[in-house]
């Protein structure tokens, strides 16, 4: 969450004193992650002040003072001359009461405007600036149109592995950090995104845990997919869990599958988050910073790294792959973590739904050894979850996948997983009969033949619109993968949406393009050029 300032420091001269005193007024703005506050056009204080729409300003109550950007208000309905209008994320961060009095005065400029300048020109920037560029994000003393010009910068200004390496640093440092001690290795296993479905992790976490190794896996909700792994968690459980109840799971179970944005681990990465989305930018090292900074906060000092690779999927290469691979281990290897990439087929989804619900239903199928769970979802967490098992320093080499699958198969990781569910709240998620959205579209076949292959972006693209992921019943779910012989009229997939709006933006995308190619059975099925490790 924001961090607020305290309006005097110890040892620190007392401010100039504020402008004269507003009242506060919720007014039920959801600003996302961002402090806005309004004031009328007729308020005294605008005039006296010369306040512009955009200003950013200090606003103080009750020995809390926060940064926010002004909004001018022209209808006298909204507010009263003399209140002062607080978004949601202001109201929280203020933590006032409806009619208290507020005082609003001129910002000052983020000490760190200076180093975000030169980035924006596109000079390199050192250890301290990333540090100070950080604490100033954290503080929320940027602007929404300061923080995307800081992430436009690095990501058209590539950042060197050693600002990513400075990034990362600067981001573990303004969070609050889960210690382990006397519990080694502490693990974990992350995916770069980009494939629908690949929900490995709900898989992984509780076969782990119930080896007895611990896993605190913490993951962030979705930037540009349909769903992400915290997404797809709360269909089952609780996943905004306080840093301390986080910390009573993982020692109680070895595992959590937990949001880290609730437990404050990375507040900076969630800050950049609420940009990058809207931008859809999910640059290398902003990626590399933002995944690891997290891992280091969990306290992990072993991670299993997945970057899928396919003609639609966001690493397109195996050069671009190997490149990426390096620069997450040249990090990892100064952070003093241990890390193993692997370099997945990411050439289509992994599982048969693509959004929360359907996502979920798709690992309690694998869990509970269902006849129709997936098969490519559990063979991929199976060899995952091997590598992961292979940090222990008592297991050897090679043991990992026949162990991951004795636990699964045996119904130990399904156990372990009901138990992380309860300690964690669970939903009552049910899932032989998920709670799916009501309107549905089936997307059928043009040609008779196989399925040769699958757009990624595509299907994402298409859930999305159907209202996934924050309608946790909407999006896709798939009938068949690459290599399925398909008759003319068949069905491909079936479009989930809660309205018939999100399900005709869906439908027509779909129409214009299903995502689906369909052709000569021999060209479907090999990797080609992908080459994989699995």
């Amino acid at each position: 969450m924001p961090t607020s300032t305290a309006l005097t420091a110890a040892g620190a001269a007392p401010p100039e004193p504020l402008a004269p005193n507003l009242q506060a007024r919720r007014i039920g703005i959801d600003t996302y992650r961002e402090n806005v506050v309004y004031l009328r056009r007729d308020c005294p204080l605008v005039r006296a002040e010369g306040f512009q729409a955009l200003a950013k300003v200090e606003v103080a109550s009750n020995g809390r003072a926060i940064l926010a950007v002004l909004n001018v208000v022209d209808d006298a309905r909204m507010l009263g001359e003399c209140e002062l209008g607080l978004s949601e994320e202001t109201w929280a961060q203020l933590a006032v009461a409806d009619g208290a009095p507020v005082t609003v005065r001129h910002a000052e400029p983020p000490p760190s405007m200076w180093a975000l300048k030169r980035k924006i020109a596109g000079e390199r920037l050192g250890a301290d600036e990333f540090a100070a560029i950080v604490r100033d994000i954290t503080a929320h003393r940027y602007s929404k149109i300061e923080l995307a010009a800081f992430v436009v910068a690095t990501d058209q200004f590539a950042l060197d592995r050693d600002e990513v390496l400075y990034l990362t640093q600067a981001m573990v440092d303004v969070g609050q950090r889960l210690e382990w001690p006397q519990q080694q290795p502490v693990v974990d296993k992350h995916c770069i995104g980009g494939i629908p479905g690949n929900r490995t992790s709900m898989l992984i976490v509780p076969i782990v845990a119930a080896h007895g190794m611990l896993i605190p896996k913490t993951s962030s909700r979705a930037i540009t997919s349909p769903a992400g792994t915290a997404d797809t968690m709360d269909c089952l459980a609780e996943v905004e869990l306080p840093f301390e109840r986080l910390r009573e799971i993982v020692r109680e179970h070895h595992g959590c599958l937990a949001w880290g944005g609730r437990a404050a681990l990375s507040p900076a990465d969630d800050v950049l988050i609420s940009v990058e989305r809207p931008l859809s930018i999910d640059s290398p090292g902003q990626m590399v910073a933002s995944i690891l900074s997290k891992k280091i906060a969990a306290g992990s000092t072993h991670l299993v790294l997945d970057i899928p690779l396919g003609p639609s999927a966001k690493v397109r290469s195996m050069v671009q792959a190997q490149r990426l691979k390096k620069l997450f281990e040249y990090v990892a290897r100064h952070v003093g973590m241990t890390l193993d990439v692997v370099i997945t087929d990411g050439r289509q989804p992994v599982g048969c739904g693509i959004g929360p619900a359907l996502e979920a239903r798709d690992v309690m199928q694998v869990l509970h050894g269902d006849p129709g769970a997936p098969a490519d979802l559990r063979n991929k967490a199976l060899r995952l979850a091997g590598r992961v098992l292979e940090f222990d320093p008592d297991l050897r080499g090679g043991d990992g996948f026949a162990l991951a699958r004795d636990i699964l198969d045996s119904g130990r990781a399904r156990i372990t997983m009901a138990a992380i569910i309860e300690a964690q709240g669970t939903r009552g998620f049910d899932w032989r009969d998920p709670p799916l959205a009501a309107m549905t579209h089936e997307v059928t076949s043009s040609a008779t033949g196989a399925v040769t292959a699958i757009d990624c972006e595509r299907l994402s693209r298409i859930a999305r619109l159907a209202g996934a992921p924050k309608a946790a019943g909407a999006g896709v779910d798939l009938l068949h993968k690459i290599g399925d012989p398909v008759a003319s009229g068949e069905p491909l997939y079936r479009i989930y949406a809660e309205t018939m709006a999100e399900l005709q933006f869906a439908r027509e995308v779909a129409t214009r393009a299903s995502g689906f190619r369909v052709g000569d059975a021999s060209d479907a099925g090999a990797a080609g050029e992908f080459a994989p490790e699995f």
